[in-house]
């Protein structure tokens, strides 16, 4: 599902405009961003938490030439799913398989 479907999935449940909705959608995934970059986490009580982590600098290896690499430290945007919603998705059932 992208952005644009969304944005067509709530406005056709809501009746509201999709350049509402659109401007809705826009503002609360800039509200989160700006959060994350301050360092705050986000949580959304049945849906999860938005959060940075710190990752340490460690040793990695260049897949083509086998080379040791030092990656540096880093801060990186984690998000961790609610029990609520992965209950949710569980009981929807696995997706069948052809």
């Amino acid at each position: 599902m992208t952005k644009a479907d969304l944005v067509d999935e709530i406005a056709d449940r809501t009746g509201l405009t999709k350049k509402d909705v659109a401007e809705t959608v826009d503002e609360f995934l800039e509200a989160v961003s700006r959060a994350l970059v301050q360092g705050k986490h986000i949580e959304i009580r049945g849906f999860g938490t938005f959060k940075v982590k710190d990752r340490r600098s460690r040793i990695a290896r260049n897949p083509r030439t086998g080379a040791q690499v030092q990656v540096p430290p880093r801060r990186v945007p984690v998000f961790k799913v609610s029990k609520e919603l992965k209950d949710k998705v569980a009981a929807a059932g696995s997706p069948t398989t052809t």
